[in-house]
């Protein structure tokens, strides 16, 4: 007899869950059925794979089997996963988690271009801060992430641009009469809200400015609206206050050295489904012939 991969995951699932009859039922077999399986396996094994008929602890050996069995197991079925993320490839799916900013000054144009020669494709995009992208790539909820992003391994990082920071306020504040001449130290003693880009910021003037802030919003529009009622000022990329309404007011720093850089993350190209594929070689193309969306400073 040889080992099959269903004794695997019958094996499998009674020592995750401790009985036959919930094993049983998160696998949508008998509870005799199962227990036919796992006799059949430890005969081939030729030793008990559990300390007593509750299949509630597993022998010293049991232990070892079922590290490499659960191994097997999950790598069937990320095979399986993967084989059916090609077939939902092929009717034209893709998945897209981006920042706001990126959202509505950059995807808009990439998009449009991406559809013009990819009309099946059906497209998922969700805008949310760069560590809940973080977290839909690594949970394999995403097939793209556009954000603020570190190097994850096993996955593929691209640089579009990056950008300058700056302050945004209400262009009734006083900071705005002398932004031209706008430093760190000449800021005050201003109400900072804090945001998670801040972190990016290591020019040691803001670093002191950033330990008085009392006040932390991940959310962009969360974050303007407390700017536009006055709670305070906060500290942005240019790009992700491009649209911003007349109330407000960006003001660069003559001393900031830090830039917001923005990458394109993504499983390797060799795993990837087509259609993200596709979406990399849009932007890629864009990017060369400079038709990919620029900032009113320009992108670096």
């Amino acid at each position: 007899m040889t080992i099959k991969l269903e004794m695997l995951k019958y094996f499998v699932a009674v020592a995750q869950h401790g009985s036959l009859s919930d094993a049983a039922d998160a696998l949508g077999r008998t509870p005799s059925a199962v227990s036919m399986m796992l006799k059949q396996f430890e005969v081939h094994i030729g030793a008990p794979l559990f300390e007593t008929a509750r299949k509630s602890r597993l022998t010293p050996l049991g232990e070892m089997v079922f590290e490499e069995a659960r191994r097997e197991v999950g790598h069937f079925e990320n095979t399986v996963s993967v084989i059916e993320g090609i077939s939902r490839a092929e009717m034209g799916y893709l998945r897209l988690a981006v920042t706001p900013s990126i959202a509505t000054a950059i995807l808009p144009k990439v998009i449009h271009e991406f559809t013009a020669h990819h009309p099946k494709v059906q497209i998922d995009i969700r805008d949310m801060d760069s560590e809940a992208i973080a977290r839909e790539l690594l949970r394999g909820r995403a097939d793209i992430g556009i954000g603020s992003l570190p190097q994850f391994e096993g996955m593929a990082r691209q640089e579009l641009f990056s950008d300058a920071f700056g302050v945004v306020c209400r262009k009734d504040d006083l900071l705005a009469r002398d932004w031209p001449q706008l430093t760190w130290t000449k800021m005050g003693k201003v109400n900072l809200i804090a945001n998670g880009l801040c972190e990016q910021i290591t020019d040691p003037g803001f670093v002191q400015l950033l330990t008085t802030s009392r006040l932390r919003v991940p959310n962009t529009t969360t974050l303007l609206g407390l700017v536009r009622e006055g709670v305070g000022i906060t500290i942005l990329p240019r790009l992700a206050v491009s649209g911003l309404v007349d109330d407000l007011a960006f003001l660069p720093l003559t001393d900031v050295t830090a830039r917001r850089s923005v990458f394109m993350v993504s499983a390797p190209k060799n795993i990837l489904m087509p259609p993200a594929k596709a979406f990399q070689a849009t932007i890629t193309k864009m990017m060369r012939d400079g038709s990919f969306p620029q900032t009113s400073e320009g992108l670096k």
